[in-house]
């Protein structure tokens, strides 16, 4: 089992508000998560930071999630948390009015793989060299997809695709997504929508059934990709390879 993260600013923003994690539990269970943050005066990184270090210690402070639905019931748990910890906070700053953050998230254990997702920050897995969604998207656009309204096609530059129907922290209450997927996949990875606004599904697959260069490598790479292309996000990425066949 092989895995890394990595986020970079990108070339447009000035600072990051992406925050990602990769931890494990005293049982080897590995937990995933990538956040993208927004609003407020530095309120993005902020929300990002709270979100990711509150989820990951209290994952790595378990020794076991037990079955699958002991571990829905947890993230769901810890995320409530998170959530809470956010709109207080909010509360307590009034100059972080508007602030909070998607978390997109992936939990393996031996026995089953579940995805987790609010917002737009996505969660695919790797199969036969071609990446599949898994999450989706909780944004305006998707809702007009979904209804009819409008095509993928149109959706992909449509002006308010970034427009979030949920986020974490928006609200006192929020609900998660969770997805319990097939373990007989080559790899996992989550990632902000910097970079899937760069890069299609097909050039990031490429990159990450890149044999030539380790897993860290493959991550530097997809960022320097979307930096060439102009950069215009923060840029973050949890990868993890052939852990759960």
């Amino acid at each position: 089992m092989e895995y890394a993260y990595l986020t970079d600013p990108g070339k447009v923003r000035d600072h990051n508000e992406d925050s990602v994690i990769i931890v494990k539990n005293e049982m080897n269970e590995i937990l995933l998560a990538v956040a993208d943050g927004m609003g407020g005066h530095c309120g993005g990184e902020i929300a990002s930071s709270i979100a990711i270090s509150h989820i990951g210690e209290r994952f790595r402070k378990t020794s076991s999630v037990g079955t699958k639905d002991d571990a829905i019931s947890f993230i769901k748990e810890i995320v409530s948390e998170a959530n809470v910890l956010l709109y207080k906070y909010t509360n307590e700053h009034k100059e972080s009015s508007g602030m909070g953050t998607t978390i997109v998230l992936a939990l393996l254990t031996n026995e089953f793989l579940l995805f987790g997702n609010i917002g737009d920050s996505s969660g695919y897995v790797l199969r036969k060299n071609k990446l599949h969604k898994i999450t989706v998207d909780h944004t305006l656009v998707s809702l007009l997809v979904k209804s009819g309204e409008l095509t993928k096609e149109e959706a992909k530059d449509h002006p308010r695709k970034n427009v979030l129907m949920r986020a974490l922290g928006a609200t006192n209450t929020v609900e998660m997504d969770i997805f319990s997927v097939e373990r007989d996949i080559d790899g996992v990875l989550l990632c902000s929508d910097g970079l899937t606004n760069m890069l299609d599904d097909e050039q990031i697959a490429k990159v990450l059934c890149d044999e030539d260069i380790n897993i860290e490598e493959r991550l530097k790479k997809l960022i320097t990709k979307c930096n060439n292309r102009g950069g215009t996000d923060n840029i973050s990425i949890a990868y993890l390879k052939d852990g759960v066949k």
